[in-house]
């Protein structure tokens, strides 16, 4: 008899509604994990945890230390600003549970790489929810690149473009931190760069800026572009800022020119570009569930001794050191040698 998994949810506010509504509902009405507990510093969003999870008032707690030290589960989820979020690590741990946590893994290199080191030394297993690289869109345009129809990849060109100046537009917090755009937005697009190059980063190098419209504390638009280890170059425009919307959330636009053929992602529309030939009209490929509830049965899967999460901690720190090391290229107005940058980092920083 398969076992049912408890948890406790962190962050019951903001995106945590969405995970009470849309992510563990599924999950639960299969019989494959139950909710133990909810933490949220705001008593008002605990109230989305009564009413999408059916936990009493008495199962919601405003502290985690409180609801840790009170509640047993098998694992927590964290949907925390990223600040918080090896806070919540060090608990979980403490308490021997396996964790799945929204991205980043941190909100720095150092704290992202004494993440991944707590959670191998204790022998629990982490996975990361990058969300948009599970969505259906990107999934298809993956899988199509990855066959080798189009034959060998040359280069990849994205844009992310929102009209987000206005505080509040996108949140409240991310008009607060350091280096939103690349924290927040584009920790998912350099990742789903390199899952369409299937490959690692070598080098990197980015500008970043916020313009004088642009309500944020810190740099909301970035240029960024990427030498993969077999030689794909991927190219990255993302802006919050801009006066009007053209690939926002879900409608990224991305281009892949191939030995063969070209191959266009735009607002959720894949075409096929080959030389002499009608553009040819690519249907997305159909599952039941995509984005957080798909990779929230992922991790459940492992648990059940099933596959390593694709984007488990191990494997996820990569794009951890494409967002960081982006900020340490802008800041240096020099390009990164990413893979040595990640290295630096496991041996220089201690736990």
């Amino acid at each position: 008899m398969r076992k049912i998994y408890s948890f406790i949810l962190v962050g019951t506010g903001g995106m945590g509604k969405n995970w009470c509504r849309v992510t563990l509902p599924p999950l639960i009405h299969a019989g494959r994990i139950e909710p133990a507990a909810a933490v949220d510093i705001n008593p008002e969003a605990l109230l989305n945890a009564q009413e999408y999870l059916g936990l009493s008032p008495a199962q919601c707690y405003t502290s985690m230390q409180e609801a840790f030290d009170r509640v047993r589960a098998d694992f927590t989820i964290i949907v925390t600003p990223p600040a918080f979020h090896e806070r919540v690590v060090d608990l979980a741990l403490a308490h021997d549970m396996d964790i799945l946590s929204e991205k980043p893994i941190a909100d720095s290199m150092d704290a992202s790489v004494r993440v991944l080191k707590k959670v191998q030394r204790a022998g629990k297993r982490m996975g990361i929810t990058m969300s948009h690289r599970f969505d259906a869109d990107k999934t298809t345009f993956r899988e199509i690149l990855n066959s080798g129809r189009l034959g060998r990849l040359d280069y990849i060109v994205t844009r992310f473009t929102c009209a987000n100046r206005k505080f509040g537009d996108w949140g409240v917090f991310r008009y607060q931190i350091p280096n939103p755009l690349l924290i927040e937005g584009s920790v998912h697009h350099l990742d789903i760069l390199r899952s369409f190059a299937d490959d690692d980063c070598a080098r990197l190098y980015a500008r970043t800026w916020n313009p004088p419209w642009g309500e944020f504390a810190g740099d909301s638009c970035a240029l960024v572009t990427m030498d993969m280890l077999h030689g794909v170059k991927c190219f990255y425009e993302g802006a919050k800022t801009n006066a009007r919307t053209l690939n926002c959330w879900e409608d990224e636009y991305f281009r892949a020119e191939c030995e063969f053929g070209t191959m266009i992602l735009d607002r959720r529309r894949i075409q096929i570009l080959v030389e002499g030939q009608d553009p040819e009209d690519v249907p997305l490929a159909v599952r039941p569930n995509w984005r957080n509830p798909w990779l929230a049965e992922m991790f459940v899967d492992w648990l059940d001794g099933g596959a390593p999460m694709e984007t488990r901690v191990e494997d996820n720190i990569q794009a951890a050191a494409l967002v960081f090391g982006a900020i340490e290229s802008a800041r240096r107005g020099q390009p990164i040698d990413i893979q040595n940058y990640l290295q630096e980092k496991l041996e220089a920083v201690r736990v």
